[in-house]
């Protein structure tokens, strides 16, 4: 049974283009997607979710798409690999004298830690770096865990120096852009952004709950979230990403 079923998926991925009749995608990490609908783009399969909304998957990082009666019948990738993934990007986070927590609080809220997450507009990743920001970086491959959050812990290092340690402005310059912190004169008033670093911040648990206001305004307040400046000689965030946003 289980044979046949991996023929099923590798003869379904060939054809990723036409339409969706089973509604769970499986993925090479071992997350399932409910989905209603696939199109073939390239190297990327998109898909319709059943809870509405669209979401962006590398085709190798697709294992197939199966029916949810026999979804049990799919081996599942290790439990490990969130935990694998975890340890990453404390390691990158530590190679930046970033507080490891902030670290996965980006990647927790950027992509769920999905390694092959692509938003509406490009970003990829974990950490969902845009392809200008990632090239920039020196990541090669967008998708590689390990390359996505030493580039994404480096971008974030780079903008927290830029700010002079205030990681709300970093955090919302890594979500819309330093030109649209320096537009505003600090975090823009886009809903989207302020709900991010919100967010953010609140699964790094950095800030006392007083830091956000009851009507939304992000207050100032300390955070504990980064440590000390890279040691001298660390390698330093090209200038050309200071001014590109890193996803959206």
């Amino acid at each position: 049974m289980k044979r046949a079923l991996g023929g099923f998926v590798v003869v379904f991925v060939a054809a990723a283009a036409a339409p969706a009749r089973a509604d769970i995608a499986l993925l090479a990490n071992g997350t399932t997607l409910k989905v209603t609908s696939q199109r073939r783009e390239g190297d990327m399969v998109r898909f319709v979710l059943k809870g509405g909304g669209e979401v962006g998957v590398a085709a190798a990082a697709l294992r197939g798409v199966v029916p949810d009666e026999v979804l049990d019948e799919v081996a599942l990738a290790p439990l490990t690999a969130g935990a694998d993934l975890s340890a990453l990007a404390e390691a990158a986070a530590r190679r930046h004298a970033l507080d490891p927590e902030l670290v996965r609080a980006v990647v927790a809220v950027e992509s769920d830690f999905r390694a092959d997450a692509v938003s509406p507009k490009g970003a990829q990743g974990l950490m969902q770096l845009m392809p200008a920001t990632a090239k920039a970086l020196g990541v090669t491959d967008a998708f590689d865990p390990a390359q996505n959050l030493e580039g994404g812990a480096r971008h974030l290092r780079a903008l927290i120096d830029q700010y002079g340690g205030d990681v709300k402005r970093a955090l919302a310059a890594y979500n819309a852009g330093p030109g649209a912190v320096a537009r505003h004169g600090g975090v823009p008033p886009y809903p989207e952004t302020r709900d991010y670093v919100r967010k953010v911040l609140r699964r790094a648990q950095t800030v006392v709950p007083r830091a956000v206001a009851a009507d939304g305004r992000i207050e100032a307040s300390e955070s504990p979230a980064v440590a000390a400046p890279p040691a001298p000689g660390a390698a330093a965030t090209p200038a050309a990403v200071a001014d590109a946003p890193s996803s959206r």
